[in-house]
């Protein structure tokens, strides 16, 4: 056992706080990320839609295609908020596992449908869980992970998670061809992620409940037991563990850090930024399909374009991990959206597809990047008690952006060109810059409530 005699026994946050990254760690960010990347892996199936309702011969109207492209973050507006009070009140691990069967069941679903409308309804259902599995996931991990490592672990799991993607992409391209069984190859795509989200819920039963958790909920017998499955797990990265933080005491006017005054001035500058980065981070690898189609690249090459820009954030988030920690979380957002920003316009400026391949990669990247930086910073702000609740309601307004961004932005690159559609993007971008500034100071690499 590692703990020390003199420690406070019946402080389980305190005893995780000190513990090395373990095994047991190691495993619950495996499982988590895995998941993520089913989770990921349907958003760019949202990515293959586009491009193969955007040409013949499934073209379909602007309306109908609108509708299906945000009908799964439609879902997730519901979904979001709904399961993160859920986690709050009847545990994390518990609802990461439901969450996973559910989108297992409903991305099957997705691959019998009969026709567009019925597509739509079941992409919705779909929305219900993975607009919810992302933060409860970070709060999850939140819980669990060392402080001075909390950054990095959770990193890990997001460069893991980014291989959804370009796996989905490649499937659906190298099945194109073929229609194994006469079936399309969208349709795979939805099939092997159904799968495989599954299965990946069946193995989230091994994971012990957040200590934390329990240990808020009364539970005492059972923190300490899961403490206890950290504890005696094989250590795998030993760190130096300085004694945790105090929480910073406010002056007269300013709220105690993990207070409800203080969760309450934080929650609206969060939510702000949940709200404004699909506008760019959804809006823009949604639409690269239907800009590239626009272009007049052929869907095999379009597919293959979109393939090859995924692969920059599995290497970049992997190295970004190591320095997560060292850097202010709010200079990490605001470089992030600058370099967005000029990828972005690099993307609609050229017809090149050199080009075209690298700007979108490097945007992939700072991507990548951006929304995970952004929920460590969020879930870091906010107490054990609400930490899923409020990443959630946030996640939600998130959810909402994206689906009022294809709606609005698709109509408008086709009536008005990929430079019009971009200037929202644009915008959305430079209003998350002034949000990012006037927002609180991050705590990385110190203790949470």
């Amino acid at each position: 056992m590692r703990t020390l005699a003199n420690e406070d026994e019946s402080n389980i946050a305190t005893r995780m706080d000190r513990l090395p990254v373990t095994a047991l760690h190691c495993l619950a960010v495996a499982l988590c990320a895995f998941g993520l990347s089913f989770d990921t892996l349907e958003i760019a199936l949202g990515s293959i839609l586009a491009a193969v309702f955007s040409a013949p011969p499934h073209l379909a109207p602007a309306r109908q295609l609108s509708v299906l492209l945000g009908a799964i973050y439609a879902g997730a507006v519901i979904g979001a908020p709904l399961m993160g009070w859920w986690a709050d009140r009847h545990g994390r691990r518990r609802t990461l596992t439901v969450l996973l069967l559910w989108m297992g069941l409903t991305s099957l679903a997705a691959a019998a449908a009969r026709d567009l409308p019925a597509l739509s309804w079941m992409r919705a259902l779909s929305g219900l869980a993975l607009g919810a599995y992302p933060p409860v996931m970070i709060a999850y991990l939140t819980d669990l992970m060392p402080p001075l490592r909390r950054g990095l672990m959770i990193f890990v799991a997001s460069a893991i998670a980014t291989l959804g993607p370009p796996a989905a992409i490649f499937l659906v391209r190298w099945l194109t061809p073929m229609q194994p069984l006469g079936v399309e190859a969208w349709r795979w795509g939805f099939v092997c992620g159904g799968i495989g989200a599954g299965v990946v819920g069946v193995l989230t039963l091994a994971l012990p409940e957040s200590p934390r958790w329990l240990q808020l909920k009364g539970r005492a017998a059972e923190a300490s037991a899961a403490f206890g499955s950290f504890d005696r797990s094989r250590t795998v990265l030993d760190v130096r563990v300085d004694p945790p933080h105090e929480p910073h005491r406010g002056g007269v006017d300013e709220p105690l850090e993990g207070s409800p005054a203080s969760s309450r001035r934080s929650w609206p500058q969060v939510a702000a930024l949940y709200f404004l980065s699909p506008w760019s981070t959804v809006a823009f690898p949604l639409l690269s399909g239907a800009v590239l189609a626009q272009k007049g690249f052929k869907l095999p090459d379009t597919l293959l374009y979109i393939g090859l820009s995924t692969f920059g954030p599995t290497i970049g988030t992997a190295l970004a991990a190591t320095a997560v920690d060292r850097v202010d979380r709010r200079v990490a957002l605001m470089a992030c959206a600058a370099a967005m920003l000029g990828c972005g316009a690099a993307f609609v400026a050229t017809d090149s597809p050199l080009w075209l391949v690298a700007a979108a990669t490097v945007f992939s990247l700072f991507l990548s990047l951006y929304i995970p930086v952004l929920s460590v910073y969020s879930a870091e702000l906010f107490p054990t008690r609400v930490r899923a609740s409020a990443l959630a309601g946030a996640w939600a307004l998130n959810r909402l952006g994206a689906a009022l961004a294809p709606l609005f932005l698709l109509p408008l690159l086709r009536n008005a060109g990929a430079s019009a559609m971009f200037a929202v993007i644009a915008v959305a971008l430079l209003v998350g810059l002034l949000v990012v500034a006037l927002a609180p100071k991050g705590r990385q690499r110190r203790s949470i409530d």
